[in-house]
């Protein structure tokens, strides 16, 4: 009888482990500065070469930088990017695979291994260098905010008391929930959910970088970029996994040669002239050879 209720009770907290740890491994924060995920090793770049692809992280619903055209085309100023790297690296621009990303899992993936580049539109911060390492910057960019021409937000004090909505994980979720905690933010995991509900009128006015939400408002009738800039004027960079130092210097090689031939300027004129117009200068947004002006 003893023999059998120590079994039972080894039995009962072999489970209760089990159970515990499942439970320690869910992560509830979707801030892509803060999740912890299990570490696997980053590919060299002759394993990159050796597999004849290279896994890079992009977003599929922030037109223009990243996004899946009605062709079902993964297009965009970094998508032109990391096409161009897969060209340089591996001979072909078909050599690289597509990771779809969310704002708030760009730095889980590169801790996991599931692609060797974010390309997804990342800001560099202090704290996200903490996490990963990021390349030479190719473009720079501030915060805006976007909102009906009926209710036109033109200041930051006019969203005391509404509804700003903003991206999990993204650098609008940060500055306004420690520089203005008194504005109600309503959190989004995808950029598409984001804007759906400004159209939607679940939310008086949406943030996040500039550059995005000027392109929206040119393609969406009835809204406009009351604010145009905000916060810090901030850079835009490729990353890899913290450490991956071989990785990193193949591409800040790469955007210093191609600063020969203002690759960067070609990138706008493709992929974001089209969505602009005239309505931006390049010199505002684009960085060639890694140097801010």
């Amino acid at each position: 009888m003893k023999k059998k209720l120590v079994g039972v009770v080894v039995a009962i907290s072999m489970i209760a482990g089990v159970l515990a740890g499942c439970g320690s491994s869910k992560n509830t924060n979707a801030d892509d500065t803060k999740q912890t995920t299990a570490k696997a090793a980053a590919r060299s770049i002759d394993q990159i070469k050796k597999d004849g692809k290279i896994k890079i992280g992009v977003f599929s619903d922030k037109n223009p930088f990243g996004y899946v055209d009605a062709n079902g085309k993964i297009q965009g100023y970094d998508v032109y990017f990391a096409k161009r790297i897969a060209k340089d690296l591996l001979g072909s621009e078909d050599a690289v695979e597509f990771v779809y990303l969310e704002a708030a899992n760009r730095v889980e993936y590169l801790a996991a291994g599931k692609i060797d580049i974010t390309l997804a539109n990342f800001t560099v911060t202090e704290e996200r260098s903490q996490k990963v390492d990021f390349a030479l910057p190719y473009m720079k960019v501030a915060l805006g905010v976007v909102s009906s021409e009926k209710a036109l937000i033109t200041d930051v004090a006019q969203l005391k008391g509404k509804k700003l909505i903003v991206v999990k994980g993204t650098t609008a979720e940060t500055y306004f929930s420690e520089k203005h905690p008194e504005i109600n933010l309503v959190k989004f995991d995808e950029y598409q959910e984001a804007y759906d509900a400004l159209l939607d009128g679940r939310g008086d006015a949406f943030s996040t970088d500039n550059t995005e939400v000027l392109a929206w408002a040119l393609q969406n009738k009835g809204f406009k970029v009351g604010i145009e800039t905000i916060g810090d004027i901030d850079t835009i960079a490729a990353a890899v996994q913290k450490g991956n130092t071989e990785l990193r210097d193949w591409i800040n090689e790469e955007i210093k040669s191609l600063a020969k031939e203002n690759f960067f300027h070609k990138d706008f004129e493709e992929t974001l002239r089209p969505v602009y117009g005239d309505s931006i200068d390049p010199e505002q947004l684009v960085v060639e050879g890694g140097k801010v002006d």
